[in-house]
C-alpha cells in the first residue's frame, strides 16, 4: 500500500514531535519532513513534494497563510491542511483564498487530523466541525473585513515584507533573510505605507495582526 506522505510544518517542537507520533502509529501515512519557519515549509515541499502539508498559522519568518499561498502556485498537487489555536472567521477565509483544502483547530483529535490527512488527500476539503457548521450557515465565503480587502492589493513579496516587519524585523535583517537590497527593503517598505495608507511601524504592525498575517501572540518590538 502506497502512504500518503506528509510535511509538517510547526515551529514548536514539542508540538511537531506530538504530531508525528500520532501519525507514525497510522499505516497508510509517513512523515517524510519537517518546518520549523514557513520559509523552511516551502522549501521543503519543492524538495520532497509530499502529497499533504500540514501547516500551522503562525509560523515565524513566513505566515503560515502566504507559505501556503507559495507552496499551492509552486507545487499544485500539495495539499495543505491548516491547523490553528484560533477559530475566528477571518483567519478560515484567508486560509480557503490561500488554497489550504482544510481548517483543524489544534485541539483536534488524533482520529481527525489522520482522517482530514485522508480527506484532502483525496482532494475534497475538511474542517473542524464547528468551522464546517459556520461555513454552511454563512453561505458564502467568510470575512476579513477591510484589512482583508486592502491585502489582496498586496504583492506576495510586500507580504513577506510586511510580516517581517511585524515581527520586528530591521531592513538589514529582512533583506539578508529576502535575499534582496536593504534599498528593494526600504521600497517595498514605501509601497506598502503608500498602498494601506500607512505611514509608521507601529500602523503596519497593527495591521498585521488584524489581517490575520502574524497573530497577535507574536513578540515583536517596534523600530
Amino acid at each position: 500500500m502506497k502512504r500518503i506522505t506528509v510535511l509538517l510544518a510547526e515551529d514548536h517542537m514539542v508540538v511537531r514531535e506530538g504530531f508525528r507520533k500520532l501519525l507514525e502509529a497510522e499505516d497508510d501515512i509517513e512523515v517524510v519532513g519537517e518546518a520549523q519557519t514557513g520559509r523552511q515549509a516551502v522549501e521543503l515541499t519543492r524538495k520532497l513534494c509530499p502529497a499533504v502539508v500540514v501547516m500551522d498559522i503562525a509560523m515565524p519568518l513566513l505566515n503560515g497563510l502566504e507559505a501556503t499561498r507559495q507552496i499551492r502556485k509552486a507545487i499544485p498537487v500539495a495539499k495543505v491542511l491548516i491547523l490553528s489555536a484560533h477559530n475566528d472567521d477571518a483567519y478560515v477565509d484567508q486560509a480557503i483564498s490561500s488554497g489550504a483544502s482544510g481548517f483543524l483547530l489544534k485541539q483536534t483529535s488524533a482520529h481527525d487530523l489522520s482522517r482530514a490527512i485522508r480527506t484532502v488527500h483525496k482532494g475534497n476539503g475538511f474542517f473542524s466541525p464547528s468551522i464546517a457548521r459556520r461555513l454552511r450557515d454563512q453561505k458564502m465565503p467568510v470575512g476579513g473585513g477591510n484589512a482583508r480587502k486592502e491585502m489582496s492589493h498586496l504583492s506576495s513579496r510586500e507580504l513577506e515584507v510586511l510580516q517581517l516587519i511585524a515581527e520586528g524585523k530591521a531592513n538589514k535583517e529582512t533583506a539578508a533573510e529576502l535575499g534582496i537590497s536593504i534599498k528593494t527593503v526600504e521600497k517595498h517598505r514605501q509601497n506598502l505605507m503608500a498602498k494601506l495608507n500607512i505611514h509608521e511601524i507601529s500602523g503596519l504592525t497593527r495591521y498585521a495582526i488584524a489581517a490575520g498575517i502574524i497573530e497577535s501572540s507574536v513578540q515583536f518590538t517596534i523600530r
